[in-house]
């Protein structure tokens, strides 16, 4: 059974720094693209970051600048390093395994999704 599990969610103030990892068990996801996804209350799940196979990252232009995206193939397991985060930020952060190699801001271009860690940025 594939599962992704995210943790390091957390309770921080404006300008601090937290950093999300999500590991994945039950298949390695070398060959495919992962990504964050966020969502915050009444609003629908919005695209974060995404790291492709070959490790090439994209990021929304939010979050450009302050979050990087990274992974440990060895480990099976993806990052989110947060820092100088906003009270914009609080949410539900969600991994997401890709169908395919290259990464994408499509939901729908994820095939396995985990359950979530909530953010909360305090001001």
């Amino acid at each position: 059974q594939v599962q992704l599990a995210e943790s390091g969610g957390g309770l921080v103030q404006t300008g601090g720094s937290l950093r999300l990892s999500c590991a994945a068990s039950g298949r390695t996801f070398s060959t495919n693209a992962m990504a964050w996804f966020r969502q915050a209350p009444g609003k629908e799940r919005e695209f974060v970051a995404t790291i492709s196979a070959n490790e090439s990252t994209y990021y929304a232009i939010s979050v450009k600048g302050r979050f990087t995206i990274s992974r440990d193939t060895s480990k099976n397991t993806m990052y989110l390093q947060m820092n100088s985060l906003k009270p914009e930020d609080t949410a539900v952060y969600y991994c997401a395994a890709g169908r395919a190699g290259w990464g994408s801001v499509r939901k729908n271009q994820y095939e396995y999704w985990g359950q979530g860690t909530q953010v909360t940025v305090s001001s």
